[in-house]
């Protein structure tokens, strides 16, 4: 007390901070360590055959996570009323790294990274998620009284999502695309948007789907083949069903308790991508039902405390970030584990915390201290 009246009389800009919600950051810890574990075990083969280093994918990751938890401290002592200032500019900033990544090089058929000299690569499919909810939130808490009406309750969210929704599907990136609607409507619906609005778009999606499918063979043949793999992956094992085939092997084989954490033998370059898209089927291989479970377990509590968060925010505002967060880390792992599974077609997705990326992990850290920011309770 004394320390802080002496700084105040230097003038000093110190002020007390409300505590933030420990269950929250707990789980939020939780699943970085999880996820760095499992990282280390999934990723060590691949990186050893293909790199000569068994730590090529974990050291960065735990580098990653550090900035990434730094950040989160820093957002969470950040007043997140600014975001109204940054939302348009982040979603304009979104845009253009959008179409810029549209003249990169092609990677596994797809345009979705950026390359920096010297610091790697950059996803703008992250910011854009996050500008997403930035705006979304901002409109919706300046007219939350008018979301009944089309001119304001959907007409801006659907210029915004189309928009988005066009440059990703050039990538293309299906998976993102899908996910950033989900999170769309989803802020949408608890924003006050008419039902009548949803069901019509649900009409016009559903004709827009049946429309794709019968011309889809000339103009998404990307699409087309991730369908066709989905519907019979062992029509062709060696080809575009080996991903899943090879998924399902190690989902199978890990039983209820696993074959032990490191034991996998699927990760020794018969499932493609374990240190990315198919971290769960390794850690299925690894520790069975029992450990499937207990991280759709942590996904499902932070999905739970982030929703109890927002119901106690201290305006709409606080409530719709912390929705869209959370939403978008549930929906996204949900997504994950049903490509894995092949409950869904291949769309190339990663596991929120879990999969290796430094753009995923720091923007997920810096959004999960957006949320610790309004769990603190000041307006």
């Amino acid at each position: 007390m004394h320390k802080a009246a002496a700084h105040a009389k230097r003038g000093l800009p110190l002020r007390h901070l409300p505590a933030m919600d420990l269950p929250f950051l707990m789980l939020v810890l939780t699943l970085v360590g999880f996820g760095l574990v499992m990282l280390g075990s999934a990723s060590s083969a691949v990186a050893l055959y293909r790199r000569g280093d068994a730590f090529a994918y974990l050291r960065p990751q735990l580098l990653y996570a550090a900035l990434g938890i730094g950040a989160m401290w820093v957002a969470s002592r950040v007043d997140y009323h600014i975001y109204h200032k940054l939302a348009w500019p982040l979603l304009a900033l979104s845009m253009v790294l959008l179409t810029a990544v549209l003249f990169m090089p092609e990677y596994n058929g797809c345009k979705r990274w950026l390359v920096l000299p010297g610091l790697g690569t950059l996803q703008p499919s992250e910011i854009a998620k996050f500008a997403v909810v930035l705006v979304f939130a901002h409109i919706i808490a300046l007219n939350h009284d008018r979301m009944g009406s089309f001119a304001v309750g959907v007409l801006p969210f659907a210029l915004v999502l189309g928009a988005v929704a066009v440059l990703m599907l050039l990538e293309p990136h299906l998976s993102g695309t899908v996910l950033i609607l989900g999170i769309g409507a989803v802020l949408m619906f608890v924003g006050g948007t008419g039902l009548k609005w949803f069901v019509l778009a649900g009409a016009g999606g559903a004709a827009a789907i049946g429309a794709a499918i019968i011309i889809m063979p000339d103009l998404v043949p990307y699409a087309a083949s991730r369908l066709s793999s989905w519907l019979d992956p062992f029509a062709d094992p060696l080809g575009d069903g080996h991903q899943t085939i090879q998924s399902l092997y190690a989902i199978g084989s890990g039983g209820a308790a696993g074959l032990g954490l490191g034991s996998s033998r699927q990760k020794h370059l018969f499932v493609p991508e374990p240190q990315n898209d198919f971290i769960f089927s390794i850690l299925c291989e690894e520790l069975g039902f029992v450990g499937a479970c207990a991280v759709i377990l942590l996904f499902a509590l932070l999905l739970w405390r982030g929703i109890t968060l927002a119901a106690h925010a201290p305006d709409r505002f606080g409530a719709l970030l912390v929705v869209g967060f959370v939403v978008q880390v549930a929906l996204q792992a949900v997504l994950n584990m049903a490509v894995v599974t092949n409950t869904i077609p291949n769309t190339g997705i990663s596991l929120p915390f879990f999969s290796s990326g430094g753009t995923s992990l720091m923007m997920l850290l810096g959004e999960m201290g957006i949320v610790l920011s309004v769990s603190r309770g000041e307006t």
